[in-house]
């Protein structure tokens, strides 16, 4: 089943003035976008998408100024459409009284908001987008290190919460312990945050649960973060091969987003809190186009070539 925002929680977020169509306030809305009708005032509905909440500005209330009684009575008796969640007048500005009466019967929602439309439009869409992403409970802990969002997977007890207790010890910050809420952004984004009951909390096993913040200070936590890297954590086997040289890349889906991951072998003596602050690091100099794996390799086989050379 989609996600539904009422139409009553945007008028509790953003302080909007109820007009008309009052029953309608439970409605839901579906989709993130806003749509200003701007060719419906000239009488053009085809493709109208009626599912998205309607925005009337200044520019739409002059036009409709300008219509005869009998078109602009039609214009707003058609864009008042039994899918759309509500309508929103902007600046303050007054409503036709022929698009109350019509939303009245209709219960449709008019509201009034006092922004300016393109002010108004934003603010509704980050709202929307956020309440209506997608999202997953993944079990791990969310960790941003140098301006880095690191997720740290694994099994049960293999060390991760001790992990992040030492990064936030040297210094980084907090997201989420043991459960790390997910949304995926319109533009593909991974954006991972603390359930509110654990927010702050970090679980040691012979410890207990610690109050992050209260122990280390209001910097050694975050609220939120984008999540660009997948740290998995395993037990060391023996027969397997790891990656040595850095140059294969892995990745892992969450909801619909590939994300790069990188897999560290646990055994006694590892300092996984340096390896993953170095992880860290190491995928900044890559985004800025520098791969110490690549020019490696690329330094072996000019030096093999060149010695290839002098033999013959």
């Amino acid at each position: 089943m989609p996600k539904r925002v009422k139409v009553s929680e945007l008028v509790q977020q953003f302080q909007l003035e109820l007009l008309a169509g009052e029953d309608g306030l439970k409605r839901g809305i579906t989709v993130d976008d806003l749509y200003r009708p701007g060719l419906e005032m000239a009488g053009y509905f085809h493709y109208h998408p009626n599912e998205r909440v309607q925005i009337l500005g200044r520019t739409e209330l002059a036009f409709l100024e300008t219509l005869d009684t009998e078109e602009r009575v039609d214009r707003l008796e058609r864009l008042c459409d039994p899918e759309t969640p509500c309508i929103i007048v902007t600046r303050g500005l007054s409503a036709p009284q022929e698009l109350l009466e019509r939303a009245e019967e209709k219960s449709i929602p008019v509201l009034r908001s006092g922004v300016a439309t393109t002010s108004l439009i934003s603010r509704i869409t980050n709202f929307l987008e956020k309440k209506l992403a997608p999202t997953a409970t993944i079990h791990g802990v969310l960790v941003d290190i140098y301006g880095i969002g690191m997720l740290i997977t694994g099994s049960s007890g293999i060390g991760k919460s001790e992990t992040a207790l030492e990064l936030v010890k040297r210094g980084h910050r907090l997201v989420a312990d043991d459960a790390v809420e997910i949304r995926q952004m319109s533009d593909g984004q991974l954006h991972g945050a603390a359930p509110e009951l654990i927010r702050h909390l970090l679980e040691i096993r012979g410890l207990g649960i610690i109050n992050v913040m209260t122990l280390f200070g209001a910097g050694a936590v975050l609220s939120s973060k984008r999540i660009s890297v997948v740290i998995k954590l395993e037990n060391w086997q023996q027969e397997k091969q790891y990656d040595r040289l850095g140059l294969d890349e892995e990745t892992t889906r969450i909801i619909d987003t590939e994300v790069p991951l990188i897999t560290v072998p646990v055994r006694p003596g590892r300092n996984l809190a340096v390896i993953i602050e170095v992880a860290a690091m190491n995928y900044r100099l890559k985004r800025m186009g520098y791969n110490a794996a690549l020019q490696f390799t690329n330094k072996l086989t000019e030096t093999i070539a060149d010695d290839i050379d002098d033999y013959e």
